[in-house]
């Protein structure tokens, strides 16, 4: 009745954790992760995590991030590759490259970037190679 598969309790604790760079934390080289951050400090290198970033108004990253969702408030400079969505409030500046599946931006971000929407298609709808045309 109590009993709780290990597997189960592993990714709900990968899942609930949150790793915090806190303000006046410069942090240099690459990191992996399953949870989600929280980054208020400075991160100068390669961010891979399944979880979702948060980005500070003090926070800085100049590098690579690979995520799920992030949620921006800071600076960001380098290549950002988001499979969901990238939502950018009013103090975040954006510089370099951007992949995701969704956009939000609030007036008076600073977005500088080349950008790629990756969405998905559409159930049902689908296109002749040939003529590009909708069938």
């Amino acid at each position: 009745m109590f009993s709780e598969n290990k597997k189960d309790r592993q990714m709900a604790e990968a899942s609930s954790s949150q790793n915090i760079i806190a303000k006046g934390t410069k942090l240099v080289g690459d990191i992996t992760s399953e949870g989600d951050f929280r980054i208020d400090g400075t991160i100068e290198g390669n961010i891979k995590t399944l979880g979702k970033i948060v980005l500070g108004k003090t926070g800085t990253i100049l590098g690579t991030l690979n995520g799920t969702d992030a949620y921006f408030e800071g600076k960001f400079s380098g290549k950002l590759e988001l499979k969901g969505t990238l939502t950018l409030k009013s103090t975040a500046q954006v510089d370099g490259e951007v992949i995701a599946g969704k956009l939000a931006v609030e007036p008076g971000a600073n977005f500088n970037v080349t950008c790629s929407m990756q969405g998905s298609a559409k159930p049902g709808i689908k296109s002749d190679s040939k003529t590009g045309k909708t069938v």
